[in-house]
């Protein structure tokens, strides 16, 4: 059994995914809860987490919607306005939807490098752990610094980060990156996500070999018990297929024994997104 933590579903347009460059071609396009559970069928995922791809309440009620809809679809990481002064009345508003397990801010593509430890913002993440909301951490590797500063003012808040806080695996560079998500998983509150490594490295000449050292440090500072799969489906199609990183992932931690694998495949979801 696999849960998968991290896949997202969009009705595309070339406005709001203009971060899908042409380079990324191949994902122009829409993908609903139907193009998924055609692959699932083909998988031992039972479960997913769907994540927000667009910042807006628009989309994160869409995608609650979906879930209710979609037996598969077991919670979604929204949008919310989190710096936004009436924070607590939208929070307020969505704590009856049990789909609703986190939230998340494209925090990578802020211009404002202090922007994770702006006053604003921190004051809605203060909030998220009333509402037993998981708050998932997207930023690039260079971010992480501020990041271990941010994670420190919420020690009860849990937190996920993303795609293994996006190391440079193109270029082959392990440092700082190593050295700073070592120093963020000294954090029991802070989990990761083993998600989105292919499209960090080169979509066509990436290797098994290239992630290896990636993967290793973080299973050595996180550990079984605060790892997760995930596939970010779609975006990962640029790179390789669905069933092909599932394959890569049961691969790499085949070190582990049954029940530490069972941990990272499906069981820290239940547990972390409360499922």
């Amino acid at each position: 059994m696999i849960i998968d933590t991290h896949h997202h579903l969009w009705n595309y347009n070339p406005v709001e995914f203009n971060w899908i460059d042409d380079e990324m071609a191949t994902i122009r396009k829409s993908f609903l809860p139907f193009d998924l559970q055609s692959i699932l069928t083909k998988t031992e995922v039972e479960g997913l987490i769907t994540v927000q791809a667009r910042q807006s309440l628009e989309e994160t009620d869409w995608l609650l919607n979906l879930a209710s809809e979609n037996d598969f679809m077991k919670g979604v990481v929204g949008w919310l306005p989190l710096a936004d002064k009436n924070i607590k009345q939208i929070l307020e508003e969505y704590k009856s939807n049990q789909w609703l397990k986190g939230v998340r801010h494209v925090v990578q593509g802020e211009l404002d490098p202090e922007f994770i430890l702006r006053k604003d913002f921190n004051c809605g993440i203060s909030l998220l752990k009333d509402y037993n909301l998981v708050y998932d951490i997207l930023v690039f590797e260079h971010q992480l610094p501020n990041t271990i500063h941010f994670v420190d003012q919420h020690p009860e808040q849990q937190f996920v980060v993303d795609h293994i806080a996006k190391p440079k695996i193109k270029i082959n560079e392990l440092e700082p990156w190593a050295k700073n998500i070592k120093e963020l998983a000294k954090r029991e509150n802070v989990s990761c996500k083993i998600s989105g490594m292919v499209t960090e490295a080169d979509y066509k000449l990436w290797t098994e070999e290239q992630l290896t050292p990636y993967l290793e440090t973080v299973f050595e500072v996180f550990g079984p018990s605060r790892l997760m799969f995930g596939s970010d489906w779609p975006v990962c199609l640029v790179a390789t297929s669905y069933s092909n990183w599932i394959f890569l992932v049961k691969k790499s931690i085949s070190k582990f024994t049954i029940d530490e694998q069972d941990l990272i495949l499906y069981e820290n979801a239940q547990r972390i997104y409360n499922i």
